[in-house]
C-alpha cells in the first residue's frame, strides 16, 4: 500500500504541477505608456476585460512613462517579463533598433495603412494621437496664445512639462519647440528661458493633469487622447496649442505603438492580445471610449468624441517629425537639455 501510495502521490504532484503551469501560462503581461486607462470608462479596462472573456487569458497591465517602459524591457532582456509593449515614438523605434521587440504580422494587418506601420513588422499603431498642451480653464481666461507668452513671469512656478528622454510627451515637447522656434539652437535658447517658470522634471506626463486641474499648475504638456480622457475626472482641463512667431499653431502625430517583446514568456498570448486590440471591434471603440483616433482604414467613426477631437484641432497645422532622426540625436539632445535647463 505504501508503494502504491507513493506512486499515487508522485503522479498527483506531477498532475498538479502541470495544471499549475498551464494555469500560470494563461496570462499576458503588457507594459504600457500612461493613457490607456485614463477616464471612466476607459479603453484599457474595457478591452482587457473583453479579451479575458473571449480567451480566458488574464491581462497583467503595468503602466509607466514611455521611456521607462523601454528602459524596463531593456533591463529585463536576459529574462523577459513582458509580452507586449505599448509606447510612443521615438521609444518604440529605439526598442526595435536595440532588439527588444520581434517582428509579428497581425491577423488583419492589411486594415492598417502601410505607411503608418513598421515595414519590418516590429511595431504597429494602436491609437492615433497628437501632442498638445493643457491649461486650467478656471484659473485662466483663455489659453496662452503664443510660446512667448509662457515666458511671462506670471507663470513662474505654474508650468511643468515631463522630462525629455524619460517621457514620450516630454520628448515630443522638445521636438515641437525645435520646430516652433525654427532650429534646435533657438529651441534650446527658448527652453533655457522657460526654465525660469518651470516647476521641474517629471518622469510621467499623466500625473500633470491633476495638478493643472487643481490649479497647482496653470500649464503642462500632454497628448490629446490622454488629456481628453482625463477631462471626465478633471473638469478644469483645456487643450491648446500656442502659436509661433509667424502666428502658426502646429502639432504632430504621436501614436501609441504596440509591439511583441523579443523572447516574451507568453508570446502566443501576446500575439492574441495584439490581434484583439487591432481588431475591427476593438478599434471601433477607440474614439467613443479611448477618445483617440482608430488606426484601421475600415473604421470610420461618427460619434461625438470623434467630432470633438477634430474640433480641438481646427486651425492647427499638422506636420510629421522624422523619428529616425529624432532617435539618432536623442541622447545628445537630452544631454543638452539637461545642460541648458540645469535639471
Amino acid at each position: 500500500m505504501k508503494r502504491y501510495s507513493a506512486i499515487f502521490a508522485v503522479a498527483l504532484g506531477a498532475a498538479l504541477a502541470t495544471a499549475g503551469l498551464a494555469q500560470a501560462e494563461e496570462v499576458v503581461t503588457i507594459y504600457a505608456a500612461d493613457g490607456l486607462k485614463d477616464g471612466k470608462p476607459n479603453w484599457g479596462d474595457t478591452q482587457f476585460d473583453a479579451f479575458t472573456k473571449a480567451t480566458g487569458i488574464k491581462v497583467q497591465y503595468i503602466e509607466s512613462g514611455s521611456g521607462e517602459v523601454i528602459n524596463r524591457v531593456e533591463r529585463e532582456k536576459t529574462n523577459p517579463q513582458a509580452d507586449v509593449i505599448v509606447t510612443l515614438p521615438p521609444f518604440m523605434q529605439k526598442a526595435a533598433a536595440d532588439g527588444m521587440v520581434e517582428p509579428y504580422t497581425p491577423a488583419e494587418v492589411n486594415a492598417i495603412p502601410a505607411n503608418e506601420r513598421d515595414p519590418k513588422g516590429y511595431w504597429y499603431p494602436l491609437i492615433n494621437n497628437y501632442f498638445c498642451l493643457i491649461y486650467n480653464g478656471s484659473a485662466l481666461q483663455g489659453p496662452p496664445k503664443t510660446w512667448d507668452e509662457l515666458l511671462d513671469p506670471k507663470y513662474k512656478g505654474k508650468i511643468q512639462y515631463s522630462t525629455p528622454g524619460q517621457a514620450g510627451d516630454g520628448t515630443a515637447m522638445m521636438v515641437l519647440v525645435f520646430h516652433a522656434m525654427g532650429s534646435k539652437d533657438a529651441g534650446f535658447d527658448y527652453l533655457k528661458k522657460l526654465q525660469a517658470n518651470n516647476v521641474g522634471p517629471s518622469s510621467s506626463t499623466g500625473k500633470l493633469a491633476a495638478k493643472v486641474n487643481k490649479g497647482e499648475l496653470y500649464v503642462a504638456n500632454g497628448d490629446m487622447q490622454m488629456n481628453f480622457s482625463q477631462m471626465s475626472d478633471n473638469p478644469n482641463l483645456r487643450i491648446f496649442w500656442p502659436a509661433d512667431a509667424k502666428g502658426q499653431r502646429s502639432t504632430f502625430s504621436l501614436p501609441y505603438y504596440i509591439g511583441l517583446v523579443k523572447g516574451a514568456p507568453h508570446a502566443a498570448n501576446g500575439k492574441k492580445l495584439i490581434d484583439f486590440l487591432l481588431s475591427k471591434n476593438a478599434q471601433e471603440t477607440v474614439s467613443s471610449i479611448a477618445r483617440g483616433i482608430p488606426v484601421r482604414s475600415d473604421v470610420k467613426p461618427t460619434d461625438e468624441n470623434f467630432r470633438k477631437l477634430h474640433g480641438f484641432m481646427e486651425g492647427v497645422t499638422i506636420w510629421m517629425p522624422n523619428w529616425d532622426e529624432v532617435l539618432r540625436d536623442l541622447s545628445k539632445d537630452v544631454a543638452r537639455w539637461h545642460e541648458v535647463t540645469g535639471s
